[in-house]
């Protein structure tokens, strides 16, 4: 919590308490100035000071008001800047996570933690900045000021306040845990909810609908039974305060009426006693639910400071290099390159070695799981390589700026991903600057160009969220033109093809050879017919490099290449 404070505005704060402390004085003189207008008031007969006095309070009261709304303003505005910032912070640090990094924390505790944990320390800031230093000063003030009115009434707090004391600690003991516990509930709660509406395709085609009902019942049910244990323990807590609050002020009734009755304690210094004893009881009270609060704040407050502290596996270097932009030079190497996964035993690249430069086309192709979506990820440095190097045109992928490695870089994924806006939006994502005709161009190359203009709105044409009022080609197609859009020396389609017919299949690699001619294409398929024209063709199995060459080539002298060949097309298909 102490990194979260740090981010206030201390001047802000400074304010604030000034506020809270005008408006605690305040509060605590209108007790003196009731019992001032009945004892010196009502019991002499003195309108005059009774208008005086009244007066008074009403300025008082003025007063208090005006601080308090001074001290809300502030801590409201102070809380909210600070859940701004975490949320900010989160993202940015996000953004730039590796995918190692994401596996670690996970998306749903990741969205968990920016929303859920925020919350809780925005919560926790504004109860700070209000009721932590109205609760002590209050107390304290309370405690003098009854003390004042009599100190012989003012033991019964040596026996109150303990009680008080007891009861705080009882509430912490069984509820803090059971705040903390909620945090991770919500994670779960998240995944499952996030699982079953990502997946609701899935879920449906299996009729599994009430099996993941069932499944996240179980999690709701869970998080609602804790959520209902820490309730019932803190909706405890009033009653019972209210109960020692009654049978305090009925035992300063009982003894003070004796005072009263033998002229020791006036009747109005008997009134103000009992509001500060109201006063210091509900202060403890309010001490109680901070107490409370603040260790779920503190378990909100690490899990958020787990990922803003957590290094980057992948970093700028030091002193970048300079990248040389895309023209007729751009190559793309790869030097003995080996990688493996965080915290895995073996490699899942060994010894990759290739080059190709301008105007080549390089496949990729091998078995599931033979490591070629990974392979090209450490060609925009998603990952890093173990030994070995990757070059972009001449430059090791290391030495230079992440943000200017991948502006000479288009990448297709293998799941095509569209954001909400439009098709013109969506296009400009790759390069803002886009005019409609290279827009239209790097549609016509990519096989979309038709459906969109049978589209009402062409390329100004409505993109739900993930793209879902497009099929899989046409989503696919529309990533491939966003990648194309932008001027780069590499363009890397992971496995981009896989929902094209085999004529559109060949229509786009036919377009994309005519049309880029100062750029090296890289191709991850899983078909012969995708990669049976490239230049290069590299076959992977369990991420060894078993094969480099031409379809000629290859078909020769490479056995797993063979294999696949005969996996996929018949013999008299085989050419």
């Amino acid at each position: 919590m102490t990194k979260m404070i740090k981010r206030m505005s201390l001047t802000a704060i400074f304010i604030a308490v000034a506020f809270m402390v005008v408006q605690v004085i305040s509060d605590l003189y209108l007790p003196t100035l009731t019992s001032n207008i009945i004892d010196k008031g009502i019991a002499q007969g003195d309108i005059g000071y009774i208008w005086k006095m009244g007066f008074m309070m009403i300025g008082f009261s003025f007063i208090s008001i005006l601080a308090a709304l001074g001290n809300t303003f502030l801590a409201t505005r102070e809380s909210q800047k600070l859940g701004k910032s975490l949320r900010s912070d989160i993202y940015s640090k996000v953004e730039y996570f590796s995918s190692n990094e994401f596996d670690k924390f996970g998306t749903a505790s990741l969205i968990t933690r920016t929303t859920n944990d925020v919350n809780q320390i925005q919560m926790v800031v504004q109860m700070f900045l209000r009721l932590m230093i109205n609760a002590p000063i209050t107390l304290i003030g309370a405690i003098f000021l009854a003390y004042s009115k009599d100190a012989n009434l003012t033991k019964i707090f040596l026996f109150v306040l303990p009680l008080m004391i007891i009861l705080i600690l009882f509430m912490m003991f069984f509820a803090v845990p059971l705040f903390k516990s909620m945090q991770k509930k919500t994670d779960r709660l998240n995944l499952v909810f996030r699982e079953g509406l990502t997946g609701i395709r899935v879920i449906r085609a299996f009729n599994r609908s009430k099996y993941e009902a069932d499944r996240f019942d179980d999690a709701n049910q869970d998080f609602i039974q804790t959520s209902i244990k820490v309730n019932t323990i803190m909706a405890l807590m009033i009653p019972l305060v209210t109960v020692i609050m009654s049978g305090t002020n009925v035992v300063i009734i009982w003894f003070g009426g004796h005072y009263i009755s033998t002229g020791d304690l006036q009747v109005g210094n008997l009134i103000a006693f009992m509001t500060y004893a109201a006063q210091i009881l509900m202060s403890f009270m309010m001490l109680a639910m901070i107490f409370v609060f603040i260790p779920r704040a503190q378990a909100s407050a690490e899990r958020i400071n787990k990922v803003l502290d957590t290094k980057d596996m992948i970093v700028d270097p030091a002193a970048p290099k300079k990248i040389e932009a895309s023209n007729e030079q751009a190559s793309l190497a790869f030097e003995h390159v080996n990688y493996r996964y965080a915290g895995a035993e073996n490699l899942v690249l060994e010894d990759i070695d290739f080059s190709s430069r301008a105007g080549q086309t390089v496949a990729i192709i091998g078995g599931t799981g033979s490591g070629k979506s990974t392979l090209v990820s450490l060609i925009p440095r998603f990952y890093d390589t173990e030994k070995g190097a990757v070059l972009v045109n001449g430059q090791n992928v290391k030495e230079v700026e992440q943000t200017e490695l991948r502006k000479q870089i288009g990448f297709v994924p293998q799941k095509a991903v569209l954001f909400t806006g439009t098709i013109r939006e969506n296009m400009q994502y790759g390069y803002p600057d886009a005019t409609d005709e290279i827009i239209w161009q790097a549609l016509e190359t990519a096989q979309a160009k038709d459906f969109v203009l049978e589209m009402e709105d062409g390329i100004d044409s409505h993109v739900e969220q993930g793209g879902g009022n497009f099929s899989g080609g046409q989503r696919q197609r529309l990533c491939i033109a966003r990648a194309l859009i932008k001027k780069a020396a590499v363009y890397v389609f992971d496995d981009s093809f896989s929902a094209l017919d085999f004529k559109t299949d060949a229509a786009l690699r036919k377009a994309l050879k005519k049309n880029i001619t100062q750029a090296v294409v890289v191709i991850v398929a899983q078909r012969i017919s995708t990669v049976v024209d490239a230049d290069l063709i590299l076959v992977l199995d369990e991420g060894k490099l078993v094969g480099k060459g031409t379809h000629q080539e290859l078909k020769e002298t490479c056995v797993t290449y063979q294999e696949i060949i005969y996996s996929q097309l018949k013999e008299e298909e085989i050419a």
